[in-house]
């Protein structure tokens, strides 16, 4: 992919419109997705993912190829989001409008009301992380990147990137300890 990023890069750079705009249809749902899990908000998501892509419309040419597009671009997404997450200018978490109807007793519906009852409390409990150690989690675990790679995009040493992810999941634990798994 990483190849087929500086192409599109330097055609957009010679002119080629399109480039963009393939480079954007490529992206788009990953940055999304990024912001989503960073944000809790569809609507703010696809705000920041928009003004992403502006910010790499604006700047492609300053884009330094020792690092991957990717790299490049999570860092603007994090900023974006943890800019977004200090001001507070939204409650972050919301809750679906799909949850079974718990007077229906039926065991598939009794496991999926508790499946969704865990994945809310997971969602409240990644909510009250602070942005840092919530931007180390979901690159590490939604988007699979090495400490390495996060501590790039953070802007911070590979350690204090560790850091943030054991801090992360360690509040995780202490604020879950008390869901269990019904037998």
């Amino acid at each position: 992919m990483r190849e087929a990023d500086f192409e599109l890069i330097d055609r957009f750079l010679q002119g080629d419109g399109t480039a963009f705009d393939e480079l954007v249809r490529r992206r788009q749902r990953e940055v999304y997705n990024l912001a989503y899990r960073m944000t809790r908000h569809a609507e703010d998501a696809r705000d920041i993912s928009q003004e992403a892509f502006l910010q790499v419309y604006r700047n492609l040419n300053r884009f330094d190829r020792r690092s991957s597009l990717s790299t490049w671009l999570y860092r603007i997404v994090v900023n974006l989001c943890l800019n977004h997450l200090s001001r507070g200018s939204r409650k972050l978490y919301t809750t679906g409008d799909q949850h079974p109807d718990p007077t229906d007793a039926s065991e598939g519906s009794l496991a999926l009301l508790e499946d969704r009852e865990r994945n809310d409390a997971l969602a409240r409990a990644i909510e009250t992380l602070p942005p840092q150690q919530r931007a180390s989690l979901t690159l590490r675990v939604h988007h699979h990147l090495a400490h390495r790679e996060i501590a790039e995009i953070l802007g911070v040493s590979e350690a204090t990137a560790k850091v943030h992810y054991f801090h992360a999941v360690q509040a995780l634990r202490r604020k879950l300890a008390d869901w269990r798994e019904v037998p």
